[in-house]
């Protein structure tokens, strides 16, 4: 409760920022959108994480800007800033993921007209494309989204490939997954034993995951609690899901299945 409200306090401040500053000289800045906003008719995005701007950006928008900088390990914890609700008051859309749940006080605290998108962040490859079509169709950028697709569906298969290649002994590993890191296991065609999260393991879990004998751990880089099974013998693996600055989603799928490939060439 107190860092709730703290964080509402700290939007209300927010909100008082912004409208001092309207006051003082906005009125070019509120005609820019009006007048014909120059971005050409191509959608205004902020997407709350790169997560949701990957997104955005496969679905074929081009202008992406991302409120919550990559170095923040859990986005809600985030605090908005006043420059945050300057770009949400000239955006087209605003993308945000259920476990955020400041993105529509944003919204409301900027006075945004903006259409708040709510998208399923899961990297499971069908999930993925499925995302990227709605948004296109929502940006009305359909071409662009399905040319990434096209091109998207080549990469992974192809990831899939090596990754069974990688198998020990030509079968497929047994591993133990966080359940936000599922899709790094389809992708690698794994047996999946067991999952666990987003808590810590409980002494139950450790000791029923364990007797699963799994040969990987496919652990959440981004909430991860440590260790997941020691002493069980399985080589752990960090998989990371947000993409980096360049919001491209494609080096996700990469360094992935990499991580995934090293750590079967040690089991």
């Amino acid at each position: 409760m107190a860092r709730n409200r703290v964080r509402i306090a700290s939007l209300l401040a927010l909100t008082t920022v912004l409208a001092l500053t309207a006051g003082c000289g906005g009125s070019s800045d509120a005609s820019s959108k009006d007048d014909g906003h120059p971005h050409d008719g191509a959608p205004v995005v902020v997407a709350t994480t790169t997560w949701e701007g990957a997104f955005a950006k496969a679905a074929g928008a081009k202008d992406v800007k991302v409120i919550v900088p990559q170095s923040v390990q859990h986005a809600p914890d985030y605090d908005p800033k006043p420059s945050d609700l300057a770009a949400v008051a000239d955006a087209d859309f605003v993308l945000y993921a259920p476990f955020e749940p400041y993105a529509e006080k944003i919204k409301a605290a900027a006075g945004s007209d903006a259409k708040l998108v709510e998208v399923n962040l899961d990297n499971d490859a069908g999930k993925v494309t499925g995302e990227v079509a709605r948004l296109g169709k929502l940006f009305g950028t359909e071409s662009a989204a399905a040319t990434w697709q096209k091109g998207f569906g080549t990469q992974y298969a192809g990831l899939q490939r090596e990754l069974k290649a990688a198998w020990p002994g030509g079968k497929a590993p047994a591993v133990v997954t966080q359940v936000f890191t599922a899709w790094s296991a389809k992708m690698a065609g794994a047996q999946v034993v067991g999952t666990y999260g987003p808590e810590a393991v409980s002494a139950k879990q450790l000791s029923e995951l364990s007797a699963k004998k799994p040969e990987l751990v496919l652990d959440n880089a981004h909430m991860s609690t440590g260790t997941v099974l020691p002493d069980s013998g399985a080589e752990q693996v960090k998989i990371v899901n947000f993409p980096g600055k360049d919001l491209d989603l494609l080096p996700v799928y990469r360094d992935a299945a990499a991580a995934v490939k090293a750590a079967l060439a040690k089991s």
